[in-house]
C-alpha cells in the first residue's frame, strides 16, 4: 500500500500495480521508442542538474536504467545532480533519520560510477537529500547525519512544499501543508543550511513562488535554487488557462530572479501538473515540438536570472513519461541556439558546476 510507504504517500497504484500521483505519468518504452534523433552538438559539455533514482512499487529507474538512457541520446553527459524523491529510506531507526538511507544509496551509486567502469557519466555527482527542516532546531542532527552519509557529494536539502487544493493536484499530503516555507518551526530549521554550507533544492507550485521570494529575502546568505521554473499549472481549475497564467507566473518568476541568492532549474515541464499532455498522445513529441510548448517558459527564466543562474534539468524519470532523453536535450539545445558560447556554457553545465560546487568541469578540462 502507498500508504505503508513514506516516499509514496499519496500516490495512488493502480490495479495492474503502475504507480502514478498528481505530479508523475507511466513512461512507456515502446512508445519514446516511436521516435528518436540524432543527438545536437554532441560534444557540449552538460551536467544534468536534476533528476531521480527509484524501484518498485514505482515504475523501476536505477542506475542502469539512467545509464542506458545517457549512452543512448548521445548527449555529452559529463555528471549528474541526484535529487530527493524519498527512496531507499533506511527501514528502521529514529523516523526523523530514515531519510539518511536515501543519501546512502545515492553515494553508493556516486562510487560505482566514479570507478570509471560504468561509462563516462559520473552519476550522481552531487546530492541533494531529504532535509527535515520541520523539526527545526532540532533538525541539526539530522543534517549532520546526512553530511556525513554524502561526503563531498552531499550539497544540499530539498523538502517539498508544492501544495493546492485542487484534487488533480495530488491528494492533501501531511508533509505539505500550506504556507509551509513561511512556518516559524521551518525556518528555524532553515537556518541551520548556510552555516552547514548547504544549498535548497525548492519544488513548489506556480502559486507558491512568492512565498519563495520572501524566504530568500529573508536568508540572503542561503543559496537557493528552484526546480521545474516554478512548476506552471496546466490541470484541474488550472486546464485550458496557459495564456492566462503565464502572466502571474513571468511576473512571480521576475520577482523571484531580484533576489541575488536565487538560481533557477529549467526542465520538470514535462510533469503532467503542466498540463501539455504530451504523455497522451498516440506518438511521442519531437524536439521541436517541446520548443514550441515549452520555450516561453525557458526563455522568461533565462531573461530574468541571466544564464549564470539558469541551469538545465532532466527530471528523469517523471519527464521520461513525455519524451525521451536523447529529444529533451535536444529541444534544450534548440530553444538557446541563439546564445553565445559563453551563456550555453553557462546553462548546460556551468551554473550547476558552480551552484553545487562539484568541480566537473574543471577535472574534464572544460572549465
Amino acid at each position: 500500500m502507498a500508504a505503508d510507504r513514506p516516499e509514496l504517500r499519496g500516490a495512488r497504484i493502480s490495479a495492474a500495480g503502475v504507480v502514478t500521483s498528481g505530479s508523475y505519468a507511466p513512461y512507456r518504452n515502446d512508445w519514446l521508442a516511436l521516435h528518436a534523433e540524432e543527438a545536437l552538438e554532441p560534444q557540449r559539455p552538460i551536467i544534468d542538474a536534476h533528476h531521480h533514482l527509484w524501484d518498485a512499487p514505482r515504475p523501476r529507474y536505477m542506475v542502469e536504467d539512467m545509464l542506458g538512457d545517457v549512452a543512448a541520446a548521445g548527449h555529452n553527459v559529463l555528471a549528474t545532480v541526484y535529487v530527493d524523491c524519498r527512496s531507499m529510506y533506511r527501514a528502521e531507526g529514529p523516523a526523523d533519520m530514515r531519510a539518511v538511507g536515501e543519501v546512502e544509496f545515492a553515494n553508493g551509486v556516486a562510487a560505482m560510477s566514479a570507478s570509471g567502469g560504468y561509462g563516462p557519466a559520473r552519476i550522481c555527482a552531487g546530492i541533494v537529500g531529504f532535509g527535515s527542516l520541520h523539526l527545526g532546531s532540532r533538525a541539526g542532527p539530522v543534517l549532520e547525519a546526512l553530511v556525513q552519509a554524502g561526503g563531498q557529494r552531499f550539497k544540499g536539502v530539498r523538502q517539498i512544499s508544492a501544495w493546492d487544493d485542487d484534487p488533480q493536484l495530488g491528494p492533501p499530503n501531511p508533509d505539505r501543508p500550506a504556507g509551509l516555507l513561511a512556518s516559524r518551526t521551518f525556518r528555524e530549521g532553515f537556518a541551520l543550511l548556510a552555516p552547514l554550507g548547504l544549498r535548497f533544492d525548492a519544488w513548489l507550485y506556480q502559486t507558491q513562488i512568492p512565498e519563495l521570494t520572501d524566504l530568500a529575502r529573508a536568508f540572503p546568505e542561503t543559496q537557493i535554487v528552484l526546480d521545474h521554473a516554478g512548476t506552471p499549472l496546466g490541470v484541474g481549475r488550472y486546464a485550458g488557462r496557459r495564456g492566462e497564467l503565464f502572466v502571474p507566473w513571468k511576473r512571480a518568476i521576475t520577482e523571484l530572479a531580484t533576489c541575488p541568492n536565487v538560481s533557477v532549474k529549467l526542465g520538470g515541464l514535462g510533469m503532467v501538473v503542466g498540463g501539455f499532455g504530451f504523455h497522451q498522445r498516440a506518438r511521442p513529441p519531437t524536439s521541436h515540438d517541446l520548443v514550441d510548448a515549452w520555450k516561453p517558459y525557458v526563455e522568461s527564466c533565462i531573461e530574468a536570472f541571466g544564464s549564470g543562474r539558469c541551469m538545465f534539468e532532466s527530471n528523469f524519470p517523471p519527464d521520461r513519461a513525455s519524451c525521451s532523453y536523447g529529444v529533451l536535450w535536444n529541444a534544450f539545445k534548440r530553444m538557446v541556439a541563439g546564445a553565445s558560447e559563453g551563456e550555453k556554457t553557462d546553462l548546460f553545465a556551468r551554473t550547476a558546476d558552480r551552484f553545487y560546487d562539484l568541480k566537473v568541469l574543471a577535472r574534464a578540462g572544460a572549465a
